[in-house]
């Protein structure tokens, strides 16, 4: 391993990265980063630390464990907090991966989301929405679906939607994924429409449950909506 990390270290910098632009960019950092100032200089690249993803890989692979996370946290993301843009994190990570200062990030992806960390993250004051509520143009969300089924899940979906809108006051794009209840709901509104209303969001995509549903998201109040990709459950 040594004499192949020698043969490595000898090759241009071009050459270098022509390989690791091949490669995933966190296995090239959390590998890589640290070594010596010559490799770290080259992985302070914007095409490795604009864009990175932080999420448990499938079954089968090797598994985030507390040692590498405390190494992403400790070691990787100081170094190039700076240069992150855009982030791709599992929700159960967040509270570490969000102790770091992210002055660039514009774009958070959250994976399986559980209903106990939504009320946790989207409470007001929260860290989260306090940190992030003018900074953020783009937010994904996908909820945790192998969750047990609840008729909670209506009440959460509507809180969701609600604090995401009336919290993030710079957001133009929103992929929301509602938990899931088929014999129930997924985002409805029934007879109590949240007053929510926004003059920058330009993209919005959603499940609802039924297509008066879909009406009352299209009655003005995205007066800046060009992007409207929906999913009607009935």
């Amino acid at each position: 391993m040594e004499d192949s990390f020698i043969q490595l270290n000898y090759l241009p910098d071009e050459i270098l990265m022509i390989i690791f632009k091949k490669l995933n960019n966190f296995d090239v950092l959390y590998s890589l980063m640290g070594i010596n100032k010559r490799l770290d200089n080259i992985l302070q690249d914007s095409i490795f630390t604009r864009y990175l993803t932080l999420t448990k890989p499938p079954i089968g692979s090797k598994q985030f464990t507390d040692a590498i996370i405390d190494r992403i946290c400790v070691e990787i993301l100081p170094k190039i907090h700076g240069k992150i843009e855009w982030l791709n994190i599992e929700s159960s990570f967040i509270n570490r991966i969000l102790s770091t200062n992210y002055p660039n990030l514009h774009t958070l992806v959250l994976h399986n989301l559980s209903l106990e960390r939504a009320r946790d993250l989207f409470t007001d004051g929260s860290y989260f929405i306090c940190v992030f509520e003018y900074q953020l143009s783009s937010l994904v969300i996908h909820t945790d679906q192998s969750q047990k089924a609840t008729s909670s899940f209506k009440d959460i979906n509507i809180f969701l939607y609600t604090q995401i809108l009336t919290m993030f006051k710079n957001l133009q794009y929103l992929n929301f994924s509602p938990f899931a209840y088929p014999k129930s709901h997924q985002l409805t509104f029934n007879l109590s429409f949240p007053n929510v209303f926004s003059s920058t969001l330009l993209h919005l995509h959603v499940t609802v449950d039924t297509f008066d549903d879909c009406l009352y998201l299209l009655d003005g109040r995205f007066n800046q909506l060009n992007t409207f990709d929906v999913t009607i459950y009935f």
